[in-house]
This record gives structure tokens, sequence and C-alpha cells, in this order.
């Protein structure tokens, strides 16, 4: 007869206590009852996991459950005074900036454009004054910082533009003046980490997301995982060869947008949102503006699709106009007997690039804090 495994009792309460604190992440304020059938665990087991966590600062009562019948029974949360993680969006003209809780919960939100000097310590003290604008409104330590930009990021953090990559400063700088570990992303990367986990991506297996905004980039998920490549390359999709376009010519941008007004005898200053608007709205100029944007944004998904073959395209920003949707479909649909493709809408918008760094911002705060808290010996008489 084979006896039970068993473990140091310190390694069983921390993976005891984890499924409980993940339980209460994602599930919110639970009475003792709610987190035996969610974990598996007895109620000694709880009893004695939760004293551990509480007397470590984790979880405090968050109210009663008066729901069943009987007398209430108390439930437990996680502390409302673990601290925050900021995730922030970065465009080439404000950021946005969002405080969560483990939970995933928002505490604090601001947004503001960049002042009209542009450079990297103006831009580090833009975006550490709306942090601590937001820090300012809730109880509670920054534990971290998510920041979702435009352009290529490297491995090491560093992100990439025409002068090549900036060797990390912009990030060592921010986590100088926040005070906490810094985490720089894609922004188009994040914006697939969003519908890849509550999106229009959550039931596909694979997809590029093609996000429109001043530029042109691809989120790629490849088996329900980011794909971002060695160098961080991977989505750089704005300068694929297209003819009869030159080598090196952007497919589309707020430049190639500015060219087509021109062509088309619209107004070149013009956001790209008021020119699909105007086509909407039975614009003809404005209408041959879409049509030839989106037959560029429909060769770059053939194009794509060539190589990775995924299961659809979302699309996203300004590529998810309505305008632009049936255009794109209808140039598909052209194609479709030589190379059949699949587009979706994305479920978040614009705002999908927030969507994702606040996902990942509170993914990261649990890790953080979950391991400090079960790492952390029990004071002495608990």
């Amino acid at each position: 007869m084979s006896r039970p495994l068993a473990g140091p009792q310190t390694l069983l309460r921390s993976i005891n206590g984890r499924a409980i604190l993940e339980t209460l992440a994602s599930d919110g304020p639970q009475t003792r009852t709610d987190l035996m059938e969610a974990t598996g665990l007895s109620r000694t087991a709880v009893t004695q996991v939760l004293r551990m966590l509480e007397s470590a600062g984790a979880v405090a009562p968050d109210g009663v459950d008066r729901s069943s019948r009987g007398p209430a029974a108390g439930k437990v949360g996680l502390h409302p005074h673990l601290g925050f993680a900021a995730a922030v969006h970065v465009d080439h003209r404000a950021a946005h900036v969002v405080l969560v809780d483990a939970t995933g919960a928002v505490r604090a939100e601001a947004h503001g454009d960049f002042p009209r000097k542009d450079d990297n310590e103006t831009r580090v003290a833009h975006i550490a004054a709306l942090i601590d604008r937001c820090n300012a409104t809730v109880a509670g330590p920054l534990h971290l910082a998510l920041i979702g930009v435009p352009g290529i990021v490297t491995a090491d953090g560093s992100i990439r533009n025409d002068q090549g990559p900036d060797g990390g400063a912009f990030r060592s700088a921010l986590t100088d003046r926040l005070g906490c570990p810094v985490r720089i992303e894609n922004d188009v990367n994040l914006a697939a980490l969003a519908e890849l986990t509550a999106g229009a991506g959550a039931e596909l297996s694979s997809f590029s997301l093609l996000l429109l905004d001043e530029g042109l980039g691809a989120g790629i998920v490849i088996d329900g995982a980011l794909h971002r490549g060695f160098s961080g390359v991977a989505g750089e999709v704005m300068y694929l060869p297209q003819t009869p376009l030159p080598v090196g010519a952007p497919v589309v941008n707020d430049q190639v947008v500015a060219d087509l007004a021109l062509i088309n005898g619209r107004d070149q200053n013009a956001p790209l949102e008021e020119h699909l608007d105007a086509a909407a709205a039975g614009d003809e100029a404005a209408m041959q503006m879409a049509i030839e944007l989106g037959k560029r944004l429909a060769l770059v998904a053939g194009s794509i699709g060539l190589v990775l073959d995924p299961e659809a395209f979302i699309l996203s920003g300004q590529a998810a106009h309505p305008v632009l949707v049936d255009v794109i479909h209808k140039v598909a649909e052209e194609y479709s007997a030589r190379l059949p493709l699949r587009f979706v809408v994305s479920t978040f918008g614009p705002e999908a690039p927030l969507v994702g760094a606040v996902g990942e911002a509170a993914s990261a705060l649990r890790a953080t804090l979950f391991a400090r808290v079960l790492t952390t010996p029990e004071k002495p008489g608990r």
C-alpha cells in the first residue's frame, strides 16, 4: 500500500494560500464555505490559511453574506491597502493612466496631453505627474507600472525608434522617478492581449490584430500565446512591400492619409476618422479614400495570412470603422477562392491597448503581492 505524499508544512500553506488569494482576487469577498467550495480545502485548512494571511496583512473582513438561511456568515476579502499597479497607455499625443488593485478593479484614472516640448525627460515627468495625481486619491503603495507605447520594444525594455534603441533610458528614468519596477510593452501587443483574454480573440486559437491609429501595427497570437519575435519586431507590418508602392514606403499612416486627402480634394489636416465619417455620410471623395485604405489593409492581411495562416484577423482602432470594415470584407471576398481570410471587429475598439495594459498590470501586481505575502514569516504569537 502506497503512502500519501507529504511535504513541508510551509510549502503546503503556500500552495493553499495562493489558491485562496487567487480566488479572492478573481471572485471578490468570500465566506469560509465559499472558499472551501472554490479550493477544495477543508474548513480547518481554510481557517488556518486565513489566519496566516490576516497576520501578513493580506486579507481583512469584508461584509457578511445574508443570502442564505441561518446566521449571517462573515466574508473576507483582499486587504484594501495592499497597494496598486499603474497601467499606462502612451501615444504620440497623450498619456492615459489607470490605477488598478489586485482584483483588476480600477481605483483611479487620469489623462493628459503631452506638453509641446517632446523629449524623454518631459514625457517621463508628465507620466509620473499623472500617476502621482492618481496615487494621491487612494490609500496604499504603488508596486509597479506597466507602460504601453507605440514602436518596437525589445526584451530588455528598450524602445526602438528612427534613431535606434534607447538602451532602456525611458524605462530607467521612469523607474527612478516612480520608485518602483517599470515594464514597457508595445501598445498593439497589449491590444492583442486584451482581445485574447476577454474579447474577440478569446475563442480563437490564433489571430492577428490589425490596429490602425497614426500608423499600422499587428499583434500576433499563435496557439493562444502572444508572439513578440526574437527582437520585438514581430507585427511591424506598416512597411510590408505592396505594389505599386515603392519598397520602404508606409502602407498607411498619418502622412498617407494626408496625401490621399490631397489627391481626392479633401482637407489634408483632417484626421482619418473625419474622412471615414464623411464616407459613411455619402461623400464620394472620402469614400475613394476609404476604398484605397481598405485595399491596403486587406493586402497586409493577405501577406500575413500566407505566412502565418491565422484563424482570423481582428480589426482594431480606426480599422474597425464600419466603412473600412465593409471595404475590407469586399476586397477579401475577391480573393477568397485563392486565399480565404476571416475578419472580425475588436471588442474594445480604441481602448484595447489600455484594456490590455490594465489586465497585464493587475496580473503582474497579483504575482508580486502574493509572492511577497507567501514568503513573509508569520508574526510571533499568531
